[in-house]
């Protein structure tokens, strides 16, 4: 864990490390659990300000008891097949296009006339 991570973190409130006389700070163990718990739902997807609404009912109580984590999980998770859907189309857009390259550069090399919208050393369109 970066320095600079558990500085951001404690500018955001989600931990509180213990200030030394010598100015060093000292993670207790819940704090240290506290940072993985972090980095496992900022993993999930999830901003800061939104582990934030529910990290001391995690930590409380565990996740399985913790009803305030499912509105996240339930729009992180439309979120997401939204996304899909999206990367979805661009996979089938550039198959397209490669197939028509493809079926263009067979066309030339068959003696063909080359499509006048593809030069033959730029595939593009």
């Amino acid at each position: 864990m970066s320095v600079r991570s558990l500085r951001y973190y404690e500018s955001q409130g989600l931990i509180t490390p213990i200030r030394q006389a010598n100015g060093y700070q000292t993670y207790t163990p819940l704090e240290v659990e506290t940072v993985e718990t972090i980095k496992l739902y900022l993993n999930l997807g999830l901003s800061t300000e939104q582990i934030a609404g529910f990290l001391h009912c995690v930590l409380k109580n565990k996740e399985a008891f913790c009803a305030d984590v499912m509105p996240l999980y339930q729009t992180k998770l439309a979120d997401i097949e939204k996304q899909l859907l999206q990367l979805n189309q661009i996979k089938l857009n550039l198959e397209q296009r490669m197939a028509a390259i493809l079926h263009e550069q067979e066309q030339s090399n068959s003696g063909q006339e080359a499509d006048t919208r593809l030069s033959p050393k730029c595939a593009c369109p």
